[in-house]
């Protein structure tokens, strides 16, 4: 009788080595590079192994807990920026709705509707280069009723920010800011033309020097390398970004990416993976286009990632906020009480 030394043996070195890079980032080393990059080029049949290293992982930092996330568009379309992905862009024929900050009695409603879905943090956003002063007004009003009444977070995703302008949202109770990477910096000059990547780090460097937490992300599926995708991934590290959102490209008719349909959804999940290994104990986000490029995979991702926007996104449609519960459920795992129900 002979073995077949094809597959079940050649599965578990595999398994082993995914596990090794496990004990290594849970004895307080980082991976390199070349091991993340080994991470994304790995073959599908690798991925459950890959999945289950990185498990190890997310629970040791976050055990089985999802920590739900409510995305409010605050003002919508009008952007003077030409971010190739993005369907409010100056250069996007995407037909959105176009309109300035809303009024409080918008806000506070959605701010509720964050509350009954069980969301810990409301993420009050505007499309704009950076906030003007009735937009700064604005949140500095809205922030401290929204945390009073509900005990929501809040982050806020208002484009580029200066010192001032950080330490104002931090000075009315913002707790966290967001600004994404988007993609490496070597690749950043390809998607976007009207501002650099050296604008977005100093943003969150303005954001960390106010004493906010940083949530940072970017996309993956716009036509980068996979070194770009671990270089962001690096980047994020360095910077000391304390949420990570990552998002698969939604290639949205009328914007400049929107014949890029490159992704698979192992490919999602590898690089879920490889961000978990990167970035160990930092809240990691399975966000926009999820849906699309997951599909049935999606439970998968959590095993790696910990937390997950519960309802639509900012010009897109999301899943079902009880597909979303259904799913937690499932898996065993608990959605994170926010601070109303604690």
């Amino acid at each position: 009788m002979s073995l077949n030394l094809e597959s079940e043996p050649l599965s578990r070195v595999a398994a082993d080595r995914y596990q090794e890079m496990a004990d290594q980032v849970l004895s307080g080393e980082s991976i390199t590079r070349e091991q993340a990059i080994s991470i994304l080029e790995a073959p599908d049949f690798d991925l459950l192994s890959i999945l289950s290293a990185g498990f190890r992982i997310r629970h040791q930092y976050f055990g089985k807990s999802v920590q739900l996330y409510f995305l409010m568009s605050a003002k919508s379309g009008l952007c003077p920026e030409d971010c190739h992905y993005c369907s409010q862009s100056k250069i996007s024929d995407a037909p959105v709705p176009k309109y300035n900050i809303l009024k409080r009695d918008d806000l506070m409603e959605a701010a509720r509707i964050a509350s009954e879905r069980g969301a810990k943090t409301y993420c009050l956003v505007i499309s704009a280069r950076g906030p003007n002063e009735r937009e700064i007004n604005a949140v500095e009003q809205i922030v401290p009723e929204i945390k009073d009444k509900y005990g929501l977070d809040i982050c806020a995703c208002l484009g580029l920010l200066s010192k001032e302008q950080a330490d104002r949202l931090k000075a009315c109770g913002v707790d966290r800011v967001n600004h994404n990477l988007n993609t490496s910096e070597d690749y950043y000059a390809d998607i976007c033309t009207t501002h650099t990547y050296a604008d977005r780090v100093q943003t969150l460097q303005h954001v960390k020097d106010a004493g906010m937490e940083m949530c940072s992300g970017g996309i993956i599926g716009m036509g980068e390398k996979l070194e770009d995708i671990v270089s962001m991934a690096f980047d994020l590290r360095d910077l000391g970004v304390q949420s990570i959102p990552l998002n698969f490209l939604n290639a949205i008719e009328g914007t400049p990416l929107q014949t890029k349909n490159e992704l698979t959804a192992n490919d999602c999940l590898r690089a879920l993976a490889m961000f978990r290994f990167v970035n160990p104990d930092r809240e990691l986000r399975i966000s926009g286009g999820r849906e699309i490029h997951l599909r049935s995979l999606q439970p998968l991702g959590l095993y790696v990632a910990n937390s997950l926007f519960v309802g639509d996104y900012l010009t897109t449609k999301g899943q079902a906020p009880q597909e979303d519960y259904d799913m937690i459920r499932d898996l065993g795992f608990e959605v994170t009480e926010s601070a109303c129900d604690s």
